[in-house]
């Protein structure tokens, strides 16, 4: 329906529809004070983040010196929304990023790396590993502020049951649940009411 109003419009008025505006790069460091919001506030200074480069491929903006790894937010995606995960994640989360690039999303990549996990091509932590998950409506590079912000918390617990956390595993408002129990990539989701507008 959309492409037919811009052939429609560009018949009216002789003139091609306007391509659509190539995604914006920030700056590295308005890309890494973005990031590490994501972290716990005495976490940021050590992190490594990864970010993108003018052509928009996924590079390594900082080397970091502690066990936090955090992701720049993705130019391409109108959302925004970074992370920053242990580094013990990394394997796991760049496997993920793979298969989204390949078209591959939910339960599908879930199962994928499933599979990976179990037969060792993945290398998976068997101990507890957390996710921050950073999103809002806008960043501001001038005043390094994020609009509407909003922390969430994912902790990898894998094959983790609600027999061995005591955890429901449907969505509890405010509080933890457990998601995908019993498989590689079991987790404790920690998502705290948002605040009405």
């Amino acid at each position: 329906m959309i492409m037919l109003a811009a052939v429609f419009v560009a018949g009216l008025t002789g003139q091609a529809p306007a391509a659509p505006a190539a995604p914006v790069v920030l700056p590295p460091d308005s890309q890494i004070a973005a990031a590490v919001q994501a972290a716990p506030e005495d976490r940021r200074m050590g992190a490594t983040v990864l970010g993108y480069d003018p052509s928009g491929a996924l590079v390594t903006l900082r080397a970091g010196t502690n066990d936090l790894v955090c992701l720049a937010d993705d130019p391409k995606d109108a959302a925004f929304s970074v992370a920053c995960y242990h580094k013990d994640l990394e394997p796991f989360m760049a496997r993920g990023r793979d298969l989204l690039a390949k078209g591959i999303k939910s339960k599908e990549r879930e199962e994928a790396r499933w599979k990976e996990i179990e037969s060792g091509a993945i290398k998976m932590p068997r101990e507890p590993r957390t996710l921050h998950v950073l999103s809002g409506s806008a960043f501001d590079p001038a005043t390094g502020t994020i609009a509407d912000a909003y922390l969430r918390w994912v902790i990898y617990t894998p094959f983790a049951t609600p027999e061995t956390t005591g955890l429901p595993i449907r969505p509890v408002p405010g509080g933890p649940w457990l998601m995908f129990p019993g498989t590689p990539t079991a987790h404790i989701m920690i998502s705290p009411k948002k605040d009405p507008k």
